[in-house]
């Protein structure tokens, strides 16, 4: 989703994981109460479970399997985010998926060996965490690469759409796509390494995604998790089977251009179809809804109802005062002008509300930390007998060291950052002529600061604010650049340039705190970041460009894939270019409402205690309002069967519904490349499946008859 709110249920889950194994030696937790200065509660130890077992140097933790199983993985999840993308833009979290997707593909790998007595290293928790934090990295830039937002928004296609020809555009390439996506992506890798001491042992942030995915690593490791990991791929695999020939079943009946296919059943009948009220039969949605928090999901189905049951069907009322007759449905200057520039001031209130809230957290945090922090921090920390160690409990104590062991000089990190933002600053305009390189410049300054900022928000609250960053960029080049100088470009660039910068540093330094807490060597987690980048760098602009080339509708409204961020992008830059002058009669005075409306509902959400935890989301509530409620409604379905599920189950639910919903995800996702490798051959669907009201079908039935 635009708003990357990471909420990952399954902590709870892998605790119960731990809680109820047996396998613990009585003597050593023993031993752990005599080194924590006894105790009358029983203290578990996550490390004495592994103390058997060695751990591999960071070099034997980048193995070659690793990254042959990585790199399947990241073309996999690469489409998934890349079709969540182009329909709605609402992104799950997947770290605990790539998990376990890798833990099984590996084992699989060294069991087939173990047969044949090949093998020569067995799968390790720290190479599991090496494979997750390379398919992170890479299937992260199929969302900041802005392939659904604003690189797409640069686009002829969507200037069209925005009106807005004449602030300029650049269309898709796969060269300078690629291009750009290197020289930007790797830079802010170099500005936060330097500060994972200070993030994860100093100032000891929680990083709950990253403490969940390791949680959930450490436990396939177990003899219990081991075997619940199977039983949740074994599940994971039934309903990637049953999505995947779902989606197959579907492409029969979708042969023409408009409303053909079960995706466009009228459920509630077709005045409300007609309204976007409908559900389309998506298993990818409905595990989406089964992954996500049920408020993201009941704000979702809100806002759909509150735009496209109540507010459109009001202001269609006005057509003819409002703004003229007779326009395409699709005109910025009629309804749709107000379904977008509505949907983008509940979005930038909402973002500018986190953002200060965010960064007011951080600094007070920062100020916290650094004035208790003890002077102490700093003593050789190989020395067992320091202040540091012996203050630690003995997993601390154990983690501390290993994640300190494999320093990554300082030097290192300060001359690959000034080399990538010279070949930056020199690069970036050749690609984006309309991005000067003053304005790369004053980006890359900012950046270790900004990066900083996002990274420690994050570990504080589990929110990254890369888009909001990203919106600011929007503005501030744009804005800097002016209407003479396509500053609309320039933002959009910008905007791409900043997004990069922020979204991996937040991911970099929750993959570092996984990495600690399962003891993976803090140069492998680097070198696995880099590799990843590097993989996402070429995979998704790929995956991208099939899209592009298979659909020739991709980016319009009404289509399979109406990318609805890459309009919305491109008409947040035209107004921080332009002004408000191109809005509709009564469109400003609406959008200053519902952006005051987003900054009070957040407000009432953190005063009202837990009252205000059940007050729908702002940010949530927004994307139905151009997109429409269909989606909505496969997600609450999703919910309800989660919801059901746990009262009847509670116990499997907690285990097993993320991996019903992965398979959900990833079966009809992956669906998509078949899809697209048919419509590129020129293969169509024989069946158009449609529905008619009975005069419209009295009439076709009369029609034909004469005929």
């Amino acid at each position: 989703m635009d708003q990357h709110r990471r909420r990952n249920e399954e902590e709870a889950e892998v605790e119960n994981v731990f809680n109820s194994e047996e396998g613990y030696d009585k003597e050593k937790k023993k031993k752990q109460r005599e080194r924590e200065g006894g105790g009358e509660e029983e203290v578990l130890s996550v490390e004495t479970a592994f103390e058997n077992k060695p751990i591999p140097s960071w070099r034997r933790q980048l193995t070659m399997r690793a990254f042959v199983v990585s790199f399947v993985l990241s073309v996999l999840f690469s489409f998934i985010v890349m079709k969540l993308n182009l329909t709605t833009g609402i992104i799950p979290s997947l770290n605990v998926c790539a998990g376990l997707l890798g833990f099984f593909f590996v084992k699989t790998w060294t069991k087939f060996l173990e047969k044949f007595s090949l093998l020569k290293q067995t799968l390790t928790r720290q190479e599991n965490t090496v494979i997750q934090t390379c398919v992170v990295a890479s299937s992260g830039i199929a969302f900041s690469g802005g392939f659904g937002s604003y690189l797409f928004g640069l686009s002829e296609r969507i200037a069209e759409q925005s009106e807005d020809t004449n602030h300029g555009f650049k269309n898709p390439s796969l060269s300078w796509i690629i291009g750009f996506l290197f020289i930007v992506s790797f830079l802010v890798l170099f500005s936060v390494v330097p500060l994972r001491k200070i993030m994860i042992v100093d100032f000891k942030l929680t990083y709950p995604s990253g403490t969940a995915t390791a949680y959930l690593i450490n436990s396939f490791h177990t003899i219990e998790g081991a075997k619940l990991a199977k039983k949740q791929v074994r599940t994971l695999g039934k309903f990637f089977s049953f999505s995947f020939l779902w989606g197959f079943f579907q492409w029969f009946f979708t042969a023409g251009e408009d409303d053909c296919g079960f995706a466009h059943f009228p459920t509630f009948d077709l005045q409300a179809y007609k309204n976007k009220f409908y559900f389309d039969f998506s298993a990818t949605y409905v595990g989406v809804g089964m992954i996500c928090p049920y408020l993201i999901n009941i704000s979702v189905l809100v806002g759909g109802i509150l735009s496209w049951g109540l507010m459109w069907p009001l202001i269609e009322n006005k057509e003819g005062d409002w703004y003229s007759k007779g326009l395409d449905q699709y005109s910025l200057h009629g309804i749709q002008g107000y379904r977008v520039f509505i949907a983008i001031a509940i979005i930038l209130g909402d973002g500018l509300y986190n953002f200060f809230k965010v960064l007011t957290q951080t600094l007070s945090g920062l100020f916290h930390q650094v004035r208790n922090r003890e002077m102490t921090i700093n003593l050789p920390i190989a020395d067992q007998d320091s202040p540091l160690i012996s203050n630690l409990s003995y997993d601390d104590q154990k983690r501390t060291q290993l994640f300190l062991k494999d320093h990554i000089p300082t030097w290192f990190t300060i001359a690959g950052y000034v080399t990538i933002a010279a070949v930056s600053i020199f690069s970036l305009p050749h690609i984006i002529p309309e991005l000067q390189w003053y304005y790369v410049l004053v980006i890359y300054i900012c950046a270790p600061t900004l990066a900083f900022c996002n990274a420690y928000g994050c570990g504080l609250t589990d929110w990254s604010l890369a888009s909001t960053y990203g919106k600011l960029a929007i503005f501030m080049i744009g804005a800097w650049a002016g209407s003479a100088h396509s500053g609309v470009v320039a933002g959009l660039a910008a905007c791409g340039v900043m997004m990069n910068i922020v979204t991996t540093a937040s991911d970099l330094s929750q993959d570092f705190k996984t990495g600690y807490l399962t003891l993976a060597s803090p140069r492998s987690m680097f070198v696995s970041q880099i590799i990843g980048t590097a993989m996402g760098c070429i995979i998704s602009p790929c995956v991208f460009w099939l899209f592009y080339k298979a659909f020739d509708d991709l980016g319009l409204p009404g289509s399979e894939y109406p990318a609805p961020l890459a309009v919305v992008y491109r008409n947040m830059a035209k107004l921080g270019v332009e002004g408000f002058s191109a809005l509709p009669k009564e469109c400003l005075l609406l959008c200053y409402i519902f952006f005051g409306s987003a900054v009070v509902i957040n407000l009432m959400r953190d005063t009202l205690g837990k009252i205000g935890s059940y007050i729908p989301l702002p940010m949530a509530m927004a994307i139905p309002f151009y997109l429409g409620p269909y989606f909505a409604i496969d997600m609450c379905v999703g919910s309800l069967i989660l919801f059901v599920w746990s009262k009847i189950d509670k116990i499997k639910a907690d285990n097993f519904g993320p991996a019903v919903a992965s398979g959900l995800i990833c079966g009809e996702g992956i669906w998509s490349l078949p899809s697209s490798i048919l419509s590129l051959a020129g293969i169509k669907p024989p069946i158009c499946m449609k529905f008619l009201s009975r005069t419209t079908n009295s009439s076709v039935d009369n029609f034909l008859g004469s005929s």
